[in-house]
Protein backbone atom coordinates (compact mmCIF):
# COMPACT_ATOMS: atom_id res chain seq x y z
CA UNK A 1 0.00 0.00 0.00
CA UNK A 2 2.92 2.42 0.94
CA UNK A 3 6.06 1.28 -0.86
CA UNK A 4 9.52 3.71 -0.49
CA UNK A 5 12.28 3.27 -2.75
CA UNK A 6 15.63 4.82 -2.46
CA UNK A 7 14.36 7.51 -0.17
CA UNK A 8 17.08 10.05 1.39
CA UNK A 9 16.82 13.18 3.45
CA UNK A 10 19.47 15.41 4.08
CA UNK A 11 20.58 18.77 5.53
CA UNK A 12 23.59 19.59 4.03
CA UNK A 13 25.86 17.45 4.02
CA UNK A 14 24.10 15.37 7.17
CA UNK A 15 21.70 12.63 6.07
CA UNK A 16 18.83 12.26 8.43
CA UNK A 17 16.71 9.60 6.54
CA UNK A 18 18.00 6.82 4.14
CA UNK A 19 15.63 3.75 3.59
CA UNK A 20 16.82 1.49 -0.04
CA UNK A 21 13.28 -0.30 0.02
CA UNK A 22 10.79 -0.75 2.34
CA UNK A 23 6.79 -1.57 2.04
CA UNK A 24 3.83 -1.18 4.20
CA UNK A 25 1.07 -3.56 3.14
CA UNK A 26 -2.44 -3.03 3.42
CA UNK A 27 -4.30 -4.06 6.87
CA UNK A 28 -0.79 -3.93 8.99
CA UNK A 29 -0.42 -2.47 11.68
CA UNK A 30 3.21 -0.57 11.80
CA UNK A 31 5.29 0.63 14.53
CA UNK A 32 8.27 2.51 14.34
CA UNK A 33 10.33 3.10 17.14
CA UNK A 34 14.21 4.60 18.13
CA UNK A 35 15.59 7.93 19.94
CA UNK A 36 15.26 11.07 19.43
CA UNK A 37 16.89 12.02 16.21
CA UNK A 38 16.19 8.67 14.56
CA UNK A 39 14.41 9.80 11.83
CA UNK A 40 10.59 8.55 12.53
CA UNK A 41 9.01 11.88 12.48
CA UNK A 42 11.21 12.75 8.92
CA UNK A 43 10.13 9.30 7.69
CA UNK A 44 6.42 10.30 8.25
CA UNK A 45 6.44 13.76 7.25
CA UNK A 46 7.86 11.95 3.69
CA UNK A 47 4.94 9.59 3.54
CA UNK A 48 2.80 12.78 3.85
CA UNK A 49 4.49 14.53 1.77
CA UNK A 50 5.20 17.24 3.90
CA UNK A 51 8.97 18.02 3.51
CA UNK A 52 10.66 17.51 -0.22
CA UNK A 53 12.75 14.09 0.01
CA UNK A 54 16.25 14.67 -1.26
CA UNK A 55 15.87 11.80 -3.78
CA UNK A 56 14.06 8.89 -3.70
CA UNK A 57 10.43 8.00 -3.81
CA UNK A 58 6.80 7.16 -1.80
CA UNK A 59 4.22 5.96 -3.12
CA UNK A 60 0.59 5.25 -1.89
CA UNK A 61 -1.56 2.03 -3.84
CA UNK A 62 1.32 2.91 -6.64
CA UNK A 63 0.95 6.62 -6.78
CA UNK A 64 3.66 9.35 -5.78
CA UNK A 65 2.43 10.94 -3.42
CA UNK A 66 4.43 14.22 -4.55
CA UNK A 67 2.60 14.29 -7.90
CA UNK A 68 -0.94 13.05 -6.83
CA UNK A 69 -3.33 14.46 -4.43
CA UNK A 70 -6.10 11.03 -4.58
CA UNK A 71 -4.17 9.34 -1.34
CA UNK A 72 -5.17 12.67 0.51
CA UNK A 73 -8.97 11.72 0.33
CA UNK A 74 -7.69 8.00 2.20
CA UNK A 75 -4.93 8.97 4.42
CA UNK A 76 -6.03 10.42 7.96
CA UNK A 77 -2.74 11.92 10.12
CA UNK A 78 -1.57 13.82 12.85
CA UNK A 79 2.12 14.19 13.70
CA UNK A 80 2.30 17.27 15.94
CA UNK A 81 0.17 20.47 17.30
CA UNK A 82 0.71 22.39 13.73
CA UNK A 83 -1.81 20.27 12.31
CA UNK A 84 -4.29 22.07 15.09
CA UNK A 85 -6.01 25.82 14.22
CA UNK A 86 -5.47 27.18 17.85
CA UNK A 87 -7.71 30.10 17.33
CA UNK A 88 -11.07 27.50 17.07
CA UNK A 89 -12.37 25.56 19.70
CA UNK A 90 -11.99 21.66 19.10
CA UNK A 91 -15.76 21.49 18.32
CA UNK A 92 -15.10 23.71 15.80
CA UNK A 93 -11.71 22.51 14.50
CA UNK A 94 -13.51 18.77 14.20
CA UNK A 95 -16.57 20.16 12.12
CA UNK A 96 -14.36 22.13 9.59
CA UNK A 97 -12.20 19.09 8.81
CA UNK A 98 -15.26 17.22 8.25
CA UNK A 99 -16.71 19.68 5.67
CA UNK A 100 -13.22 19.20 4.05
CA UNK A 101 -14.43 15.60 4.11
CA UNK A 102 -18.46 15.99 2.58
CA UNK A 103 -19.36 15.81 6.67
CA UNK A 104 -21.75 17.97 8.35
CA UNK A 105 -22.01 18.82 11.92
CA UNK A 106 -24.45 15.64 12.99
CA UNK A 107 -22.13 13.45 11.26
CA UNK A 108 -19.49 15.04 13.46
CA UNK A 109 -21.58 14.75 16.44
CA UNK A 110 -22.31 11.29 16.02
CA UNK A 111 -18.76 10.55 15.48
CA UNK A 112 -17.66 11.93 19.37
CA UNK A 113 -20.61 9.94 20.79
CA UNK A 114 -19.20 7.17 19.26
CA UNK A 115 -15.68 8.13 20.88
CA UNK A 116 -17.21 9.72 23.96
CA UNK A 117 -15.09 7.92 26.08
CA UNK A 118 -11.84 9.30 25.20
CA UNK A 119 -12.08 12.99 25.21
CA UNK A 120 -12.52 15.36 28.21
CA UNK A 121 -14.93 17.85 28.65
CA UNK A 122 -12.95 20.44 27.55
CA UNK A 123 -13.08 19.36 24.05
CA UNK A 124 -16.70 19.91 23.81
CA UNK A 125 -16.48 23.28 25.84
CA UNK A 126 -15.87 26.82 24.49
CA UNK A 127 -12.19 26.82 25.14
CA UNK A 128 -10.08 27.21 22.46
CA UNK A 129 -7.46 24.62 21.18
CA UNK A 130 -4.23 26.84 21.88
CA UNK A 131 -6.15 26.53 26.03
CA UNK A 132 -6.05 23.01 26.25
CA UNK A 133 -3.85 20.71 27.58
CA UNK A 134 -0.81 18.81 25.12
CA UNK A 135 -2.92 15.72 26.00
CA UNK A 136 -6.18 17.69 25.25
CA UNK A 137 -4.68 19.08 22.03
CA UNK A 138 -2.97 15.01 21.12
CA UNK A 139 -6.95 13.81 21.36
CA UNK A 140 -8.40 16.53 19.00
CA UNK A 141 -5.78 15.17 16.75
CA UNK A 142 -5.88 12.14 17.06
CA UNK A 143 -9.82 12.04 16.60
CA UNK A 144 -9.41 14.81 13.61
CA UNK A 145 -7.27 11.60 12.16
CA UNK A 146 -10.49 9.21 12.52
CA UNK A 147 -13.40 11.50 11.54
CA UNK A 148 -13.28 10.37 8.06
CA UNK A 149 -12.59 6.75 8.60
CA UNK A 150 -9.49 6.96 6.24
CA UNK A 151 -8.45 3.26 4.99
CA UNK A 152 -4.46 4.84 5.94
CA UNK A 153 -4.04 6.87 9.55
CA UNK A 154 -0.51 7.31 10.54
CA UNK A 155 0.30 9.05 13.89
CA UNK A 156 3.75 10.38 15.19
CA UNK A 157 4.04 9.71 19.18
CA UNK A 158 0.20 9.30 20.00
CA UNK A 159 0.29 7.68 23.64
CA UNK A 160 2.60 11.09 24.43
CA UNK A 161 1.08 13.01 27.11
CA UNK A 162 -2.52 10.81 27.36
CA UNK A 163 -3.38 9.80 30.46
CA UNK A 164 -3.54 5.65 31.10
CA UNK A 165 -7.08 5.59 30.68
CA UNK A 166 -6.70 7.64 27.34
CA UNK A 167 -3.73 5.05 26.37
CA UNK A 168 -5.74 2.16 27.09
CA UNK A 169 -8.63 3.83 24.98
CA UNK A 170 -6.34 4.47 22.37
CA UNK A 171 -5.03 1.16 22.08
CA UNK A 172 -8.05 -0.47 21.84
CA UNK A 173 -9.37 1.49 19.34
CA UNK A 174 -6.19 1.08 16.49
CA UNK A 175 -6.88 -2.37 17.19
CA UNK A 176 -10.71 -2.22 16.03
CA UNK A 177 -9.96 -0.14 13.21
CA UNK A 178 -7.08 -2.74 12.08
CA UNK A 179 -9.23 -5.80 12.47
CA UNK A 180 -11.78 -3.50 10.09
CA UNK A 181 -9.02 -2.93 7.30
CA UNK A 182 -7.19 0.43 8.12
CA UNK A 183 -3.91 0.22 7.57
CA UNK A 184 -1.97 2.13 10.79
CA UNK A 185 1.46 3.44 11.11
CA UNK A 186 2.54 4.64 14.36
CA UNK A 187 5.83 6.23 15.85
CA UNK A 188 6.23 5.74 19.77
CA UNK A 189 8.71 5.69 22.37
CA UNK A 190 6.69 3.74 24.51
CA UNK A 191 8.11 0.24 23.33
CA UNK A 192 5.17 -1.44 26.05
CA UNK A 193 2.39 -0.08 23.97
CA UNK A 194 3.99 -0.44 20.39
CA UNK A 195 4.56 -4.08 21.05
CA UNK A 196 1.28 -4.35 22.96
CA UNK A 197 -0.70 -3.29 19.80
CA UNK A 198 1.42 -3.67 16.74
CA UNK A 199 2.13 -6.91 14.45
CA UNK A 200 5.17 -5.31 12.83
CA UNK A 201 7.97 -3.19 14.28
CA UNK A 202 10.43 -0.99 12.09
CA UNK A 203 13.15 -0.32 14.54
CA UNK A 204 15.22 3.68 13.33
CA UNK A 205 18.77 4.27 14.58
CA UNK A 206 20.43 7.17 12.85
CA UNK A 207 18.19 7.29 9.99
CA UNK A 208 18.73 3.90 8.65
CA UNK A 209 16.12 0.91 9.38
CA UNK A 210 18.28 -1.84 11.40
CA UNK A 211 15.41 -3.86 12.46
CA UNK A 212 12.20 -4.98 10.71
CA UNK A 213 10.30 -7.77 12.83
CA UNK A 214 6.85 -9.18 13.15
CA UNK A 215 5.63 -8.82 16.78
CA UNK A 216 5.48 -11.61 19.23
CA UNK A 217 5.87 -12.31 22.84
CA UNK A 218 9.82 -11.86 22.89
CA UNK A 219 9.71 -8.55 21.04
CA UNK A 220 9.32 -5.88 23.87
CA UNK A 221 12.14 -7.65 25.54
CA UNK A 222 14.63 -7.34 22.33
CA UNK A 223 13.69 -4.09 22.18
CA UNK A 224 14.82 -2.53 25.98
CA UNK A 225 17.73 -5.24 25.69
CA UNK A 226 18.64 -3.45 22.49
CA UNK A 227 18.08 0.06 23.93
CA UNK A 228 19.93 -0.74 27.46
CA UNK A 229 22.96 -1.78 25.10
CA UNK A 230 22.91 1.29 23.32
CA UNK A 231 22.99 3.76 26.05
CA UNK A 232 25.65 1.36 27.84
CA UNK A 233 27.99 2.32 25.13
Amino acid sequence: MIQINNLKKAYGKKVVLSIDDLTINAHELVGIVGNNGAGKTTMLSLILDLIEPSSGTVKSKDQLVSKVDDWKNYTGSYLNEGFLIPFLTPLEFLEFIGKLHGLNSTDVKSFLNENAAFYAEDITSKKYIRELSSGNKNKVGILASMLSAPEILILDEPFSNLDPSSQSWLKSKLKKLNNEGVTILISSHDLKHVTDVCSRILLIENGVVVKDKITNAETLDELENYFNTASAV
